[in-house]
């Protein structure tokens, strides 16, 4: 992803639906988000970051990251989201998903990618499952929408286990 994808990912991250179930930091404005994709990094094994386009016409819907993967470790965090709402509930995420697992096992050599996701967001938990992640542990009571406590649930895959 680069600066010229400021715009949409700006647009995603003020949505409250897209953002309903994800951790969320102080509203930037458009400027801060293209610096920040201006200035990150390009992309090296502790860190890489991908959008998600559709296939027919190349549409920008949403992104997938694996950080703080550590060679001596084997591991690695999956961030995901979907932000263009129309394509929801169509196997994009589940798709991108797969293919970065898979990117993570061949490519970057990893052993195990995990990942948290609050555990009322059960359309992701079915998405993860389909791949192959398991449960592994229930974090109580750690992510607070409008006034409420969920828990989060965190979840893993090991590299042969990718469905």
């Amino acid at each position: 992803m680069g600066p010229s994808d400021a715009e949409a990912l700006w647009r995603w991250n003020h949505d409250p639906v897209v953002m309903r179930w994800m951790h969320e930091n102080y509203a930037q404005p458009l400027e801060r988000t293209r610096s920040w994709l201006e200035e990150r990094p390009r992309n090296a094994y502790g860190d890489v970051l991908f959008g998600i386009e559709t296939l027919a016409g190349a549409t920008l819907i949403g992104l997938i990251r694996l950080r703080d993967a550590e060679p001596e470790l084997g591991c690695a965090e999956m961030d995901i989201y979907i932000g263009e709402k129309d394509h929801w509930g169509k196997g994009y995420g589940t798709d991108a998903v797969r293919t970065v697992c898979h990117y993570g096992f061949d490519k970057m050599r990893l052993h195990k990618i995990s990942l948290t996701v609050v555990a009322a967001n059960e359309r992701a938990q079915r998405a993860y499952e389909k791949v192959g992640f398991v449960v592994e542990g229930r974090l109580r009571s750690c992510f607070r929408r409008d006034g409420e406590w969920f828990d989060e649930l965190t979840m893993g895959l090991l590299e042969g286990e990718l469905v």
